[in-house]
């Protein structure tokens, strides 16, 4: 069951469903889907694994991506550290369902979150990771109002290739500029 806690034109937030694991099992053994989420992901992801993942990540600022018009699962996104003191934080975004790339739901899911962030967690600084070749990433990211802040040179090894670890991060002024 889903909630609409932040809502979109294409797309809501709602509190991660337990229930949902398998359906992010399947994602998470797909290489397609995972190649963009670096080592993390990289081993066997199991539904007994990803309900432990998923009851830990709905205990903080975490939400499932829903389309609006069809309730559909897309994704999940959310807020991985936030310190409080320095009004401060790093977010992550993660479209499992193929089906809805590359058509604006990440970007509205994050526009959605990041003014969350801003608004109801009183933060000032929002922090993501991207690696380098995730372009597609880094083009929403840049659209949202990220900006490159610096990079971990060859901090991910994929094969016989390395890459950059890209920080990104935003402003709450130039977000709401941005808008």
């Amino acid at each position: 069951m889903y909630y609409k806690k932040l809502v979109g034109k294409k797309c809501y937030l709602s509190p991660i469903d337990l229930n949902d694991a398998e359906k992010f099992t399947e994602w998470l053994n797909d290489l397609e889907v995972t190649t963009n989420l670096g080592p993390l992901y990289s081993g066997i992801i199991n539904v007994e694994g990803e309900k432990e993942i998923l009851k830990d990540l709905s205990q903080k600022h975490n939400y499932s991506i829903i389309d609006i018009e069809t309730n559909e699962l897309i994704g999940n996104c959310g807020f991985l550290e936030i310190d409080n003191v320095n009004q401060i934080a790093e977010i992550g975004i993660f479209i499992g369902n193929k089906k809805f790339w590359g058509k604006g739901y990440g970007t509205e899911a994050l526009v959605l979150l990041i003014d969350y962030g801003f608004k109801a967690l009183n933060l000032h600084n929002i922090l993501l990771k991207v690696f380098s070749f995730n372009e597609r990433a880094m083009k929403c990211y840049e659209k949202v109002g990220f900006k490159i802040i610096g990079k971990r040179r060859e901090a991910l090894n994929r094969g016989d290739k390395k890459f950059d670890a890209i920080f990104m991060d935003i402003l709450y002024d130039e977000f709401y500029k941005k808008k």
